[in-house]
């Protein structure tokens, strides 16, 4: 696989921050690809060298209807050469993200949320007579996204007292984790859950790790679950990209950033504390939300 992993660090300045002589700093995963972004793949480079390897050419996997994994998925799939279908939580529906992985080859197939809950049966009705099939789970879940992942910490130019990352099924999380306790770096993992009730995501961690290790995880900025917004939420993604030319959205980067924030004015962090947050890319999440943003012209 020829796609470079490698996204540079810049400044987020903000007078809260200045005001408690913070140092925060952004790692901009969302610039390692236009589509395959983020920690998308991070996620997905040894699982597709793994398919390749076990001589699998159709990879299947899982996602709602604005999945930036699915759209991921797509785009790597015709960049390395693969056949791809996304398995899509919900009835049928059209818009941009779904277009996009059309528009790159994926077969997409809708199932009932009921039936969702089970994606290894319903691979295996779907698939069973497909020898090429590839099983991805959903967010690109698995250990080998957690070595993908853990590679981030080798490109970090220094050391941080605290490291921020959103948190949907953990597995970014985890690597990053993993990623500290390979290098023995005493940075500080922060996870921002963005759905409801995240506490639940400390197991989902935990299950990856193979040796415990002390993060803390924000559950209070979800906003009302996945996917969800408030005006509150809105205002602070459309101040923060004027003002710093970063384009983040509401359902990962936007929450976590906005928590960071929080953290700050609340006088979380010691004064000359080197913090560092992960774009998780997911860009393309900005579109079938637009409609709820009420821009100022």
């Amino acid at each position: 696989m020829d796609l470079e992993i490698f996204s540079p660090v810049h400044p987020w300045q903000h007078p809260v921050f200045a005001a408690q002589g913070l140092n925060v700093f952004i790692k901009r995963d969302d610039l390692i690809h236009p589509l395959i972004s983020g920690n998308k793949w991070r996620k997905l480079k040894y699982v597709l060298q793994h398919a390749r390897a076990q001589r699998k050419n159709h990879l299947v996997t899982f996602g709602g209807a604005y999945s930036n994994h699915l759209l991921a998925t797509a785009a790597a799939a015709a960049r390395f050469g693969f056949k791809a279908t996304g398995i899509v939580r919900g009835e049928a529906v059209s818009n941009d993200t779904l277009f996009l992985c059309r528009l790159h080859g994926m077969n997409l197939i809708f199932v009932d949320r009921d039936s969702y809950r089970n994606k290894l049966k319903l691979f295996q009705e779907h698939f069973w007579h497909d020898e090429q099939a590839y099983f991805i789970d959903e967010g690109g879940a698995s250990p080998l996204a957690i070595q993908g992942c853990s590679e981030l910490v080798a490109e970090l130019p220094q050391t941080y007292h605290h490291l921020f990352c959103a948190c949907g099924t953990g597995t970014t999380a985890a690597g990053i984790i993993t990623g500290l306790q390979q290098h023995h770096l005493p940075t500080h993992m922060h996870a921002v859950p963005v759905l409801k009730n995240g506490d639940f995501m400390r197991q989902e961690i935990n299950a990856y790790l193979t040796t415990p290790a002390d993060y803390t995880l924000h559950t209070d900025s979800h906003f009302g679950g996945y996917a969800k917004t408030t005006p509150e939420l809105l205002q602070f993604i459309q101040q923060f990209t004027a003002s710093t030319g970063i384009l983040i959205e509401p359902i990962y980067t936007g929450k976590m950033l906005y928590a960071l924030l929080q953290l700050a004015q609340q006088q979380y962090f010691a004064a000359g504390s080197q913090i560092l947050a992960i774009h998780s890319g997911g860009i393309w999440g900005l579109l079938g939300m637009k409609d709820k943003f009420t821009l100022n012209s």
